[in-house]
C-alpha cells in the first residue's frame, strides 16, 4: 500500500477495512440507454448498486465517482492520495486518449485496476490499446457488470492482507 494511507477501522471486529476508489468514465451515466445490445440494459443507478454489494461481499469499503470530463477525473485520482488503498477505474473513451489520466496514476502510485464493460481487444481498431493499462497491474475486460466484482475480488485477494 502506498505509504500514509489509512484504512477505516472496523471496531466491532477490529479489522482494517480497505478502501477502493472506483473511477467511472464518459457516458457511462449513459448505460442502459447508450448501445444496449454493446453494454447491456443495466443502467448506471444498477451498476453502482452491484458494485456495493460486490464490495460488501468482500469487506470493501468503496467510494463512487463518475465524470464525463478528463480534468475532473484527474482531480479525483490525485485526491484519492492518503485516501483510498487503490483505485478501480473504467477510464471508458479516455481509456484510448488519456495521457493525464496515465500521468495521474502514475503520480499517486496507488494499486490500480482497469475495467472494460466489454472486450476492447474486438472493438475498433482505434479502441484497442489502453493509456491505463501502462499502469494498472490488472486488467478485466468483457464481462460486463462482473468485471468490477472481479477486479475488486483481486484488490482484496492481493492486498486486503497487507
Amino acid at each position: 500500500m502506498a505509504s500514509g494511507v489509512m484504512r477505516s477501522l472496523d471496531f466491532y471486529n477490529n479489522i482494517l477495512i480497505m478502501k477502493v476508489f472506483v473511477i467511472n468514465g464518459p457516458n457511462l451515466n449513459m448505460l442502459g440507454l447508450r448501445k444496449p445490445a454493446l453494454y447491456g440494459t443495466g443502467n448506471f443507478a444498477a451498476l453502482q448498486d452491484f458494485i456495493r454489494s460486490a464490495a460488501a461481499e468482500f469487506g470493501i469499503e468503496v467510494e463512487l465517482f463518475q465524470s464525463n470530463h478528463e480534468g475532473a477525473i484527474v482531480d479525483a485520482i490525485q485526491g484519492a492520495y492518503g485516501c483510498f488503498d487503490a483505485i478501480l477505474i473504467n477510464p471508458a473513451a479516455y481509456t484510448h486518449t488519456s495521457v493525464a489520466i496515465l500521468d495521474a496514476l502514475k503520480a499517486v502510485a496507488l494499486p490500480c485496476v482497469e475495467v472494460h464493460l466489454t472486450d476492447i481487444s474486438t472493438r475498433e481498431k482505434f479502441r484497442q490499446f489502453s493509456f491505463v493499462s501502462l499502469y494498472a497491474e490488472h486488467t478485466v475486460c468483457g464481462q460486463g457488470f462482473e468485471g468490477y466484482r472481479q477486479g475488486l475480488l483481486y484488490l482484496k485477494e492481493k492486498y486486503a492482507a497487507q
